[in-house]
């Protein structure tokens, strides 16, 4: 089952701003969320229904999968010290 992929306009401005060896890392991971979600390395949110972590070195991917749309939006892409701020 594929997922519809999205980013939030703040998460693209993030990425472009990131350095190019984190970027191909996070590049790699985040078009994996399109068969595989929920993959064995990403975190559940507490307080959320939907939301989610994925750790790529010093960097967060923070983003919402909604099962019924079958879409995932990545809304942060941040170093871990800006993650949840």
């Amino acid at each position: 089952m594929m997922y519809h992929l999205s980013f939030s306009r703040r998460a693209e401005k993030e990425f472009l701003k990131l350095p190019i060896s984190i970027a191909e890392r996070i590049t790699e991971v985040v078009s994996d969320l399109k068969t595989d979600p929920r993959p064995p390395s990403c975190v559940k949110l507490t307080g959320s229904e939907s939301e989610y972590r994925i750790r790529i070195g010093d960097y967060r991917i923070l983003y919402e999968i909604s099962d019924k749309e079958q879409a995932v939006t990545v809304y942060r892409i941040r170093h871990r010290k800006e993650a949840y701020r």
